[in-house]
């Protein structure tokens, strides 16, 4: 079995390099996507029509913010709720989505 021997200060280096890519990288990806999407930006986002948008944000179940004036799509949820309701994760995971409390 072999030791390796990391200077404490090289390993704090390493971490806090790491540590700033990865937050880089979050906000790379959250400036791509706003943290409320309007139904513009929510038919860019998922590739549908007016149609299929106006259907989405008529359901009971989608997530959808109104108290705005128009209707807005919190990020977050909406991923929450793709993941639900996604046929795979249904028809795969379900003891997966049980021990997370049935978010997937």
């Amino acid at each position: 079995m072999s030791i390796i021997e990391i200077d404490p200060n090289t390993l704090q280096q390493m971490i806090m390099t790491a540590v700033q890519e990865a937050i880089e990288q979050c906000n790379l990806a959250s400036s791509n996507h706003p943290a409320l999407m309007d139904k513009t930006q929510l038919m860019n986002f998922l590739g549908i029509g007016a149609t299929k948008a106006a259907e989405l944000l008529n359901r009971d179940d989608f997530p959808v913010i109104r108290e705005f004036g128009h209707p807005r799509i919190p990020l977050h949820s909406l991923m929450i709720w793709i993941d639900e309701h996604t046929e795979w994760i249904r028809d795969n995971a379900q003891e997966y989505r049980q021990r997370r409390g049935g978010v997937a």
